[in-house]
């Protein structure tokens, strides 16, 4: 199907820049993005996962949202399921066919979440091991670029500089940096966290002769890949003291307060009943009409007004009666002024998380080959 430049999404017309642009907390650059959508109707790009534990609402309910807005801007999403990482990183113990499980876990939640998995192409890492050609990257890149460079970009491992890490980590950065060029992406669709590792390989591929070497000439904007960052969904208790993940403060404290599986009592999952999602929620960190660092107000804006037109507020007629919010814009500014209340906001906020969330529930309790995939990976989490 050709694709035309105008789209409707969420019933307001945007034009495709705009879609993608509404996804990205930062994009490098906004100009180059616009170039490519000029000169390719299907760009590829490319999101990455390490399959492991139990999905919660960043990958489960907010990465489908972000796949399905490529979609729709006419974008070809390839979903690199990272298995070799997770084996780097001795995810259940560094055992390979439990990792995988978990891999095949993620495609039911994607599924369930109502990702269009035929627009997509999921790709399993530990091929590339096999491929000689994959290696030649990884090391033309690793001599393209200073071991301090490496130490820096750590952070996409989510672990911190220090020497007391596993030899093996340092190959993490070279690696996933030859994925982009490997996959050829145009687009490196990911988390705030992993943009010092997509920052490398705009710089590997500007050096002389190296798009050639890469074989990525004919990709992204001349020959370097296009960033499209996204938000880290913050965890339930709100922001926390940065861990040094990042030069930039801001983005040090988002990385370090992401919603974390490791944190379950800050975390919310897709298996999580009407009953948990609604107590998690009330126990959020949720100060009166403040905006910064309030987890409630960013699942707002980044999932609720993102799935839908509206947002409903019930409330008694005493505090002014049920209302509809049309806009995150118009939520927050009621919400500044006090006119909203954060309690009544959390009710709402844990109605519609619930919403989005019980489609995936009902998924793993009624199809039996889910279920059973979820109860392996549970039974994983248990044991490792």
């Amino acid at each position: 199907m050709e694709y035309c430049s105008q789209q409707y999404f969420l019933g307001v017309e945007m034009d495709r820049f705009e879609i993608i642009k509404n996804i990205g907390q930062e994009i490098i650059t906004e100009e180059e993005l616009r170039r490519l959508l000029e000169e390719k109707k299907h760009p590829v790009a490319y999101d990455g996962f390490e399959p492991s534990g139990i999905a919660h609402l960043p990958v489960g309910v907010y990465r489908p949202l972000l796949l399905k807005d490529l979609i729709t801007a006419g974008v070809k999403v390839k979903l690199l399921l990272a298995d070799s990482f997770a084996w780097i990183n001795n995810k259940f113990g560094g055992d390979l066919e439990k990792i995988r499980d978990a891999g095949r876990y993620f495609i039911e939640v994607w599924k369930a979440a109502g990702v269009d998995m035929k627009k997509v192409k999921v790709i399993w890492h530990k091929d590339f091991f096999d491929d000689p050609e994959y290696w030649k990257k990884v090391i033309l890149i690793a001599k393209n670029h200073s071991l301090t460079r490496t130490k820096r970009s750590l952070a996409i491992a989510g672990r911190e500089a220090d020497d007391s890490q596993p030899t093996a980590f340092v190959f993490y950065p070279s690696m996933q940096c030859a994925d982009i060029f490997h996959i050829k992406a145009d687009i490196c669709q990911l988390g705030m966290d992993q943009r010092k590792v997509n920052m490398l390989a705009r710089e590997i591929s500007g050096k002389k002769g190296m798009k050639e070497q890469l074989d990525y000439v004919d990709c992204g904007v001349d020959g370097r890949p296009v960033i499209v960052s996204h938000r880290m969904l913050m965890g339930l208790k709100g922001p926390v003291k940065g861990k040094g993940f990042d030069e930039n403060s801001g983005i040090d404290v988002e990385i370090s307060s992401k919603m974390s599986k490791s944190l379950p009592e800050t975390a919310i999952f897709v298996h999580d009943s009407k009953e948990e999602i609604t107590k998690k929620i009330n126990s959020a960190f949720c100060p009166m009409k403040v905006v910064e660092g309030n987890p409630i107000l960013e699942y707002c804006k980044e999932i609720i007004f993102r799935s839908s037109h509206e947002l409903e507020v019930k409330r008694p007629p005493k505090f002014g009666g049920d209302v509809t919010f049309y806009s995150y814009a118009e939520l927050e500014k009621a919400f500044v002024s006090g006119d909203l209340h954060p309690q009544d906001l959390k009710i709402a906020v844990a109605e519609r998380l619930n919403e989005l969330i019980e489609p995936i529930r009902d998924h793993f309790e009624k199809n039996t080959k889910a279920q059973e995939l979820y109860e392996t990976v549970a039974s994983y989490e248990i044991t490792r």
